[in-house]
């Protein structure tokens, strides 16, 4: 159900939705390793997945905005 709001959005499936640069500059000064573009993709994967988790939360609290209670 959820693909078909990212698209009904404009949004696709694989849409970054992580600041690339900011992630790779955390790693490099956290633990001094560099960041594979891979790694890019898939933490938009976890993101995404866990927004649409908390929206259905929302939604079962019969909510329409969705809080940070909704992540945990």
């Amino acid at each position: 159900m959820a693909r078909h709001v990212h698209k009904e959005l404009g949004m696709a499936d694989n849409e970054t939705l992580v600041v690339a640069s900011k992630v790779k500059a955390y790693i490099k000064s956290t633990a001094d390793l560099k960041c594979s573009a891979a790694v890019i993709d898939v933490l938009s994967d976890k993101v995404r997945q866990m927004c649409d988790a908390a929206v259905q939360s929302a939604r079962a609290d019969k909510r329409k905005t969705v809080q940070e209670k909704d992540f945990q």
